[in-house]
């Protein structure tokens, strides 16, 4: 992996990167941390708190805590089902946000508290904060998990937070409310215009980001998850605007630490190498923003 980014502490002693649901003093557990390596078999969580986030999205808190950096992800087990990877929203204790979407994660959707469900990880690069420049935070579709630790993350060295969240209609933006209760400069757009700006959230960013534009140009880092789609034109921006950028790449994955290769972008394995892939990366990738494989290897269409 190269990086041209500055690499600072990804556990600031000023910030625990807590959990996107507000009230966990409630639960009780273990919270301990867990030291894993790739092979271990998965361990077994319960699920203490489940939350409604939008008609297609719920957020699952385990009694189990989990030493992880922002962008990382872990592989969830639904016993008897399937194992899928997961973006990480929080990690004191470790909670993920689950969009259902196909048989593995409607059969998660199903489970209710005191339920349990295994865990390994965390895997993957993470997200590498740049503390001396402004941060915009950009979600699409189901985005949003991951980023919001690295909201708290960036809060807490000081760094000035933009987070732009897009959807197709208004209840579809995930952690909307969540991000605004950090008090962080919030852009939204929905495709229909029924909240925030009409169109894609590059559109948002464009009309309402302060200082975009200017000739002078905005020291400003783009920390992005979401559609492929997106994160072209997020690439595309940046490259235009001068900014860095750091985009989490979604891939079908197997294995989750390098073996199966089911996860290859080009060169690069994005369960190892990414998800998160600096612009350096990603440029000259035929991949980015055409094809990805199925679960056969295959390789398809975007």
């Amino acid at each position: 992996m190269s990086s041209a980014h500055e690499k600072v502490d990804p556990h600031p002693s000023d910030t625990n990167l807590q959990s996107p649901v507000s009230n966990l003093a409630q639960y009780p557990g273990p919270h301990a941390l867990i030291s894993n390596t790739a092979f271990d078999l998965p361990r077994m969580a319960r699920i203490v708190d489940i939350h409604r986030e939008t008609p297609l999205v719920k957020t699952f808190v385990l009694d189990t805590d989990i030493d992880a950096q922002p962008g990382q992800f872990i592989m969830l087990w639904i016993p008897g089902v399937d194992e899928k990877p997961m973006s990480i929203a929080g990690m004191h204790p470790l909670t993920v946000s689950v969009a259902r979407v196909g048989p593995a994660t409607a059969a998660l959707h199903a489970l209710d508290r005191g339920d349990y469900v295994g865990w390994r990880g965390p895997f993957g690069h993470p997200f590498q904060l740049e503390q001396d420049r402004q941060a915009l935070l950009v979600a699409g579709g189901y985005g949003s998990a991951p980023l919001y630790p690295l909201a708290q993350q960036a809060l807490a060295h000081a760094v000035d937070v933009t987070v732009a969240i897009g959807a197709r209609v208004a209840d579809e933006l995930l952690y909307a409310d969540q991000f605004e209760q950090l008090g962080v400069r919030l852009l939204l757009s929905t495709n229909d215009g029924s909240r925030g700006v009409k169109g894609f959230v590059t559109d948002a960013i464009q009309e309402s980001l302060p200082g975009f534009g200017d000739p002078g140009g905005l020291n400003l880092t783009v920390y992005a998850c979401g559609p492929e789609p997106m994160l072209v034109a997020l690439y595309n921006l940046c490259r235009a605007n001068g900014w860095h950028g750091q985009l989490s790449v979604e891939r079908y994955m197997k294995c989750g630490f390098g073996i199966c290769g089911q996860c290859a972008l080009d060169d690069v394995l994005v369960c190892v190498d990414g998800p998160v892939l600096t612009l350096d990366q990603l440029k000259d990738k035929r991949d980015f923003g055409h094809f990805h494989r199925g679960p056969t290897g295959r390789r398809l269409e975007i």
